[in-house]
């Protein structure tokens, strides 16, 4: 039985506490620390440590203190205190991440399509956004960094970047034990240890388990949906470092997810069935059960910092890891198999970077090299057994990257209060596919343990390469009145590498020769994309005000978005063996150009002092943005004419504002504390996909939030009670579309029953998938 127990305790605890600080703005998360501590924050936004006020870059950093104290989850927690950022599961999936920032993201998690958000665990980035969604445990801070980051952090950071930095290992003995228990039967539990071997040798691990059960059910086969079923861990060496001249640290990490399949809430009945829209969201009827669903994640890391002299620093970081994943993806959400896509993903990457830093009267900076070496291999069928019985397309794409990186970045100090930084870095960007499209009948393909037999040549059997080269600049001025003040402007590149659509269709190539035989250049022609490129500008303010009472931060942007990957997938018709059989095709284009223009504001301030007992403190958190983003150019084919038909198109997972608030008060009880929070955080309408869709596109909510800890003296122990949503928002964030629309307007096109009418499939493929519901739990830890 699923346990809902404290609700009605925690909001009635929360109303009267947001009676007493009620607020009509919206901002950060409920975890959100003292000014001072926001302030002191030290970041490595440019490889190297600064403070907030001191980085000329729109930043925002979050302690793991701070995220433990608001209860936050995992790294999608941060999207709904960080402006213009959407951090997300990607649809019919656990542990897959979709990141946007600014207006730029990716949200295809197939081989062939590269992140436009850059996910970094301790320095080391992760190619693929498979077991990306990262729980927040054993961190010592997370940093969000917001627009093209190309210079320092490479050609996938074109919207922005995500740092995950894990604690170092304390030099006593430590010892520490974290439980949760709330709703659905959330039950987790983190031990966390470390101990010194020597004066100079450290050794410590973290082992989580975490797991839920499902906030619906899958009434087909009986599992529960959404339900969590994870097991990780960590385990860190560290020599050196805490005053002496070099550190070695050298981590391995391993996550198992269990999870069950994540299925999808149909929005219209079934138009060959006639199933009814089932009442509760969280509940399917998807019947896909092979392959069994699963996620295993794992690398091993070697970080090495040397002092070679007062001024220059040599830094190592190499790096392995791996992921596998198996999913049963029930598009029609039916159990029908009508379109059914069980898929596995394989992923590899092998990288190394090094960094020479200098730091020395005026001059501040780096040069580094970076080396990647990624495989990611992706296998699916799509099933079709309603329009056609035993009818598969399947699909092999293994997608190899080969990237080389040279880069510097360097600040000089014009005067004490003015400085000039400069960078850049060259890319070589290499991508090889093998693709692989085979038809069959009778069943699903052999690699998923289907009967089914080839069905004619393969429509796409293609091998080939592209090799792409980027130089990307960034370069900034920094003006500080004061240490507490800095006025900067910034302009700044990325770049995102091409590729090959691995759902294109070779047979469908153009025949540019005339001659009927499609050459292997038409068919990488057709196949391939070319890569995106952002030009942003950036101006912006930071600063303490009243003795550190208050933090500001302001910025201002405009970016011009060039060659904008669009990937997607269409029903169409191949011929096979002369026979026109109905299937789906990958449609990807360079749509042309968008234009992004925003604001953006962050505080914390320190609203009083010993307003009701000596040593409390009452606090108020802000965030705030603001976007307007919009095509400028968006070429499609209609009717073998290229078609403008940006006055149609939105970017997608990009709401207009985005805000959040948080109010906390702390006081001394005894000779511990007790910390109060409630938050709000509200976003704008988001559109799931660039074709604006009434069914599946999420209008403007927000989310209440509300945590409640003492901590004991000397912080020996702690219990803490947190509500999400605890208005229990009903809420979209991703989903599945194969229905009729207007080639221009995209208006959707209904049948003469008054339903979408079904272009895959004869069911009709509308499923949406949706954010966590109310969720309350109680977290206790104890240190030793």
């Amino acid at each position: 039985m699923k346990a809902h127990f404290s609700i009605r305790a925690l909001a009635l605890a929360s109303v009267a506490w947001s009676g007493v600080l009620a607020i009509p703005a919206v901002a950060q998360d409920a975890a959100a620390p003292a000014v001072e501590e926001e302030a002191a924050i030290v970041v490595t936004a440019r490889r190297r440590e600064e403070t907030l006020v001191s980085v000329p870059i729109a930043v925002s950093a979050f302690s793991g203190e701070a995220l433990e104290r608001g209860g936050a989850i995992d790294i999608t927690d941060l999207a709904n205190m960080t402006p213009n950022t959407t951090l997300e599961a990607s649809r019919g999936t656990n542990s897959t991440l979709t990141a946007f920032i600014r207006g730029v993201g990716q949200q295809d998690p197939v081989s062939g399509f590269e992140q436009g958000v850059g996910i970094y665990l301790d320095d080391v980035y992760l190619n693929r956004p498979q077991g990306a969604i990262l729980d927040i445990y054993d961190v010592e801070r997370i940093e969000v960094l917001r627009g093209p980051q190309g210079t320092l952090y490479g050609r996938n950071t074109i919207g922005g970047a995500v740092k995950y930095v894990t604690k170092m290992l304390p030099q006593e003995f430590s010892l520490k034990l974290k439980g949760t228990y709330g709703s659905y039967d959330q039950a987790d539990g983190i031990i966390s240890v470390s101990a010194p071997l020597s004066d100079m040798i450290r050794v410590g691990g973290a082992f989580a388990r975490l797991s839920r059960g499902g906030f619906g059910d899958n009434l087909t086969t009986g599992d529960e949906n959404y339900n969590k079923d994870i097991w990780a861990g960590r385990a860190t060496f560290e020599m050196g470092g805490y005053g002496q001249p070099v550190l070695m640290r050298i981590t391995g990490d391993y996550t198992k997810d269990n999870s069950s399949a994540r299925g999808g809430h149909r929005l219209i009945p079934g138009q060959l069935s006639g199933a009814p829209v089932l009442g509760n969201v969280f509940d399917t009827r998807g019947g896909l059960v092979d392959p069994k669903q699963y996620v295993k994640s794992y690398g091993l890391s070697m970080n090495i910092t040397a002092e070679l002299s007062d001024a220059v620093t040599l830094r190592s970081i190499s790096a392995w890891r791996k992921d596998d994943s198996a999913s049963p993806i029930d598009f029609d959400a039916l159990p029908a198999v009508d379109v059914d896509v069980p898929a596995f993903y394989f992923n590899e990457q092998l990288s190394q970077e090094f960094q020479l830093l200098y730091d020395k009267g005026p001059l501040h900076g780096m040069i580094g090299f970076y080396y990647l070496d990624a495989k990611a291999d992706t296998a699916f069928d799509v099933r079709l057994f309603t329009t056609v019985a035993g009818l598969t397309a399947y699909t092999q794409a293994d997608v190899d990257t080969e990237t080389y990186a040279i880069f510097g970045d360097f600040t000089f100090d014009i005067t004490e209060k003015l400085s000039l930084s400069a960078g850049g870095r060259y890319t070589w960007d290499k991508r090889r596919a093998d693709i692989l499209r085979q038809n069959y009948l009778g069943g699903g393909s052999p690699l998923f343990g289907g009967a089914g037999v080839a069905f004619g040549a393969p429509s796409t059997n293609f091998n080939g390469e592209r090799e792409y080269k980027k130089f990307t600049p960034r370069v900034s001025i920094s003006y500080k009145p004061t240490p507490d003040h800095n006025i900067y402007a910034s302009f700044s590149q990325g770049f995102k590498g091409g590729g090959f659509d691995p759902r294109g269709v070779g047979t469908n190539a153009p025949d540019l020769n005339g001659d009927g035989i499609r050459q292997d250049d038409e068919i990488a022609s057709f196949l391939s994309f070319a890569p995106e490129q952002v030009d942003s500008y950036e101006v912006g303010y930071k600063g303490n005000f009243l003795d550190g009472a208050l933090y500001v931060a302001v910025a201002g942007f405009y970016a011009d978005y060039k060659d904008v990957q669009i990937p997607g997938s269409v029903a169409c018709t191949v011929s096979v063996g002369g026979v026109a059989t109905p299937s789906f095709c990958g449609v990807v284009s360079n749509a042309g150009k968008a234009r992004f223009k925003g604001l953006e504001f962050e505080s914390t301030a320190r609203l009083g002092r010993d307003l009701m007992t000596p040593g409390d403190r009452l606090n108020l958190s802000t965030a705030i943005g603001y976007i307007d983003a919009e095509y400028r150019e968006y070429i499609t084919n209609i009717g073998g004419v290229p078609t403008d038909v940006a006055a149609n198109r939105e970017v997608q997972n990009t709401p207009k504002w985005t805000a959040s608030g948080t109010m906390s008060y702390s006081t001394p009880v005894g000779a511990g504390s007790l910390y109060l929070a409630s938050s709000v955080s509200w976003r704008s309408k988001t559109y799931q996909f660039e074709i604006p869709n009434p069914y599946i596109d999420q209008k403007g909510y927000a989310l209440w939030d509300a945590s409640i800890v003492y901590t004991a003296p000397d912080d020996r122990w702690t219990l803490g009670l947190h509500g999400k949503n605890l208005m229990d928002k009903e809420y979209k964030t991703s989903g599945y579309t194969f229905v009729g629309a207007n080639a221009v307007t995209g208006a959707i096109i209904n049948n003469a029953a008054g339903f979408p009418t079904p272009t895959l499939g004869r069911e009709g493929t509308l499923t949406a998938f949706y954010g966590n519901p109310r969720q309350v739990f109680l977290t206790g830890t104890v240190k030793f």
